[in-house]
């Protein structure tokens, strides 16, 4: 059977097969050939250009479900850009050949907590995934709500940080954060650096706490203005707070690790007044002991953020097109589509202390579709 990629694809058809990675259980990961899809009225299909790794794609993974976006023997992956292949009927904004950036979600903007400004926690959230694949069906909600066009000179794995990045967005607005607030973000996986990054362009004086040697350097090249190891202290509480305007404790605290003793340090590195938003998703089931007495008279605010809307989707894509943003640092790797499997296995196990692991990768449909200056170098040399 032909290949897909090259067959020649149109309004009308695109082919019989492709290659796409289906979830068939815990850390089960298979490539298979899969019905292409086809664009039915208001939808588009797109040739993937690139595809991204996530924190949440490994967890999915790890725990062979996510209990909003993905069960078993599904199509996988939710941060992609690509071109338009196919045009359902009734789609107006975008033609054959165009460069967009889907979203990986679509409120309904009917229900009860869409009228409240809360889109993110729709009663009917539409998730998409797929991304791990040739080619993605783009179902109508999302492409009249939340996929947008990517200009030119923007590459597909560039546009495709957007949707992390609008989690964080959105977290830091949820936060009343503005410039000049002193904040600690808790730990420098992906999300974390994001938040790093997103902070220190918006004007705020960023402290960054890691569990990691290389994650030092790396926390500094993306904005923080200093930087902690655990590891290194005897009490990081105290530790962090010392770093603070006065000792303290921090306006905002973002917890990005997603285990109870951060829950409970984040709270702890807080000021008097202070909000600590516990970013990070624990398990279901996870419980975690604070204390109410440094809570309650310490009037801290605690809260927690979950996804993005169209409006955070937005001002992320600005912000990761716009030239202060430094999207290649956090692509740190390429793999093909049939390599991805090996790529989730090796993020399950992290290297030694001193070997910097991979932020994100860059997933393309085969190595002549990788482009050649995209390396993990760059950090080490401005570290």
């Amino acid at each position: 059977m032909a290949s897909a990629a090259h067959q020649t694809v149109g309004p009308q058809t695109l082919g019989l097969t492709m290659r796409a990675a289906v979830l068939r259980g815990q850390e089960d990961l298979r490539i298979e050939d899969v019905p292409i899809p086809t664009a039915g009225r208001g939808e588009l299909v797109l040739r993937v250009g690139a595809a991204l790794t996530c924190g949440t794609d490994l967890k999915v993974y790890r725990r062979g479900y996510h209990a909003k976006m993905l069960t078993l023997d599904r199509l996988f992956g939710h941060e992609l850009a690509g071109t338009v292949v196919q045009v359902g009927g009734g789609v107006t904004t975008f033609s054959l050949g165009d460069r967009v950036l889907p979203l990986n979600s679509a409120p309904c903007d009917a229900c009860f907590f869409c009228q409240n400004n809360q889109q993110n926690l729709c009663d009917d959230l539409l998730f998409n995934n797929g991304a791990y694949a040739e080619f993605i069906r783009i179902p109508a909600r999302i492409v009249e709500k939340n996929t947008l066009h990517i200009p030119d000179t923007l590459p597909f794995e560039f546009a495709a940080l957007t949707e992390p990045l609008a989690c964080v967005i959105r977290g830091l607005e949820e936060s009343n954060s503005s410039a000049g607030q002193t904040v600690i973000v808790l730990g420098a996986g992906p999300i974390g650096l994001l938040f790093i990054q997103a902070a220190s362009l918006l004007g705020l004086h960023v402290i960054a706490v890691v569990k990691r040697k290389d994650q030092i350097a790396t926390a500094r090249h993306f904005g923080a203005e200093q930087a902690l190891r655990i590891s290194d202290v005897p009490d990081p509480v105290a530790a962090a707070r010392s770093l603070t305007p006065e000792g303290r404790g921090a306006d905002i605290v973002f917890e990005a690790v997603a285990t109870p003793e951060a829950w409970q340090w984040a709270v702890q590195m807080a000021r008097k007044g202070g909000l600590v938003n516990l970013f990070g998703g624990p398990p279901s089931g996870t419980s975690v002991s604070l204390d109410t007495n440094l809570i309650h008279y310490s009037d801290l605010t605690l809260k927690a953020s979950f996804h993005h809307t169209p409006a955070t989707a937005r001002r992320a894509f600005e912000l990761v097109a716009s030239d202060r943003f430094q999207a290649q640092d956090f692509l740190t790797g390429t793999a093909t589509i049939e390599d991805l499997p090996n790529v989730f296995r090796r993020m399950l196990t992290r290297p030694a202390d001193g070997i910097a692991p991979e932020i994100k990768t860059a997933i393309f449909l085969d190595a002549s579709s990788q482009p050649a200056a995209l390396t993990a170098s760059t950090i080490e040399e401005h570290a």
